[in-house]
């Protein structure tokens, strides 16, 4: 291994080669310093400051620890330069060929402090219920994450790659801004990402924060979405086609379709079953269905021809819920395994907070916060694509680690970051 000119430990040289594609997007300079700071972020027991990645890496004592502090407040780098290397890194790595199903979701960094400028306060999803609301104060970020399968896990994970941060209107108007909703933020997002890959069919499921109809109109002839949707949406046929000779504007919809509400109490309503195999918790899930097209519209706002699929459950267990895609042509059956896929990203914001230091940093300076949580996340990919090379090499690197009251099948993320570990701390083992 390298030595610095104060005889200190640098970054285990498999890094290096680990992180390659990366390499274009930093100076000489600040790419040794990357580097030392990833390995510390992934080998640092609790907190994930700059500090204490310093310690971990052994240079405690080293005079010129705040050009580290640079590589995240300072120094020059783009950071959607890197998101898009990460996406087309997972890619090439896990998902080459087929549909790119991306889930898209927002969660709430609580953080405190008087110099976070972008601190708001929100409705915390995680501990509120339908009965009980509550605030927090914090940073809220909108990730998208590419849901992937993962051979070595018989399952699909879901991968940060773009992680954005979505100020509060306050901020906006603090700072003399134009306030963008979430789903502004999403729009620019999705059309960004499908810049990124323009060849390959796109899948983006999120929950009914993102079934809105202007979002929906500005993505929907790039990709597909697929979201929840209200039981009381305004349907309508499509609009008829114009005749020869006809006056004033060309008609936006047609007659009024019944209320799915309707629908669902309906006796005449025809249900199909189906059987999806990988419902949550990896079991299998028998449903029925019914499904149909229409056009979603609302006032000033551009119609949405979608296909709805409204689902009951056989045995009452849970509450008649409603899905759109907007591609017409997707089956019912492939749109719900889709919009299950979702949950995987609440799994990786759990795992990424437990395992990662996600609201364990420290920076005040406005460029550091913008740069550290989506580096935090992408972390998280890397480790996967990381493991998965290792489990390709060597399967018992990736054995589960069961005990007598856990009796784990499948290796889990705590096997792939240990079995990661295992390579940086002892590199000449590999």
């Amino acid at each position: 291994m390298a030595a610095a000119a104060t005889d200190l430990p640098l970054a285990p040289p498999i890094l290096a080669v680990w992180l390659s594609v990366f390499r274009p997007c930093f100076t000489a300079p600040v790419w040794n310093h990357v580097l030392v700071l990833v390995a510390g972020a992934v080998l640092a027991p609790g907190k994930r400051t700059v500090t204490q990645a310093l310690r971990v890496m052994g240079l405690g004592d080293e005079p010129g620890f705040g050009r580290y502090h640079e590589v995240l407040n300072r120094a020059r780098w783009d950071a959607r330069g890197l998101a898009r290397r990460l996406l087309l890194h997972v890619l090439d790595s896990l998902l080459p060929t087929g549909p790119v199903v991306i889930g898209i979701d927002d969660t709430i960094e609580r953080r405190w402090g008087a110099r976070i400028k972008a601190r708001g306060i929100y409705r915390d999803p995680v501990r509120s219920s339908k009965g009980h609301f509550v605030k927090t104060s914090g940073l809220r970020w909108l990730s998208l994450m590419v849901i992937v399968p993962i051979p070595w896990a018989a399952r699909r994970w879901a991968l940060p790659f773009l992680t954005i941060l979505a100020p509060s209107a306050r901020w906006s108007e603090a700072h003399g801004k134009r306030h963008k909703t979430l789903t502004t933020w999403a729009r620019q997002a999705i059309l960004q990402t499908k810049r990124w890959l323009p060849n390959r069919e796109l899948v983006i499921v999120g929950d009914n924060g993102f079934a809105a109809l202007d979002l929906l109109a500005a993505v929907r002839r790039h990709v597909c979405v697929i979201t929840r949707l209200r039981l009381d949406a305004n349907l309508f046929k499509p609009a008829p086609a114009r005749k020869r000779n006809q006056r004033g504007r060309p008609p936006l919809k047609g007659k009024v379709l019944p209320k799915l509400s309707a629908v669902l109490n309906n006796r005449k309503t025809i249900w199909t079953t189906v059987t999806l195999s990988q419902w949550y918790g990896d079991q299998q899930r028998t449903l029925q269905t019914a499904t149909g097209t229409a056009v979603w519209y609302h006032s000033g706002i551009p119609p949405v021809p979608i296909r709805w699929v409204l689902v009951r459950d056989p045995l009452g267990e849970h509450e008649p819920q409603a899905f759109l895609s907007t591609d017409l042509t997707a089956a019912p059956a492939t749109i719900l395994q889709w919009f299950v896929f979702r949950w995987r990203v609440e799994t990786t914001f759990q795992e990424v907070r437990a395992h990662l230091g996600i609201e364990t940093q420290r920076q005040w300076s406005d460029l550091a916060i913008l740069r550290t949580t989506p580096v935090q996340l992408g972390l998280f990919s890397m480790i996967i694509v990381w493991a998965s090379a290792l489990a390709t090499s060597d399967r018992q690197l990736l054995r589960p680690h069961a005990a007598a009251w856990y009796d784990k099948k499948e290796p889990t993320f705590t096997d792939a970051i240990a079995a990661v570990l295992r390579v940086l701390w002892s590199p000449s083992d590999f």
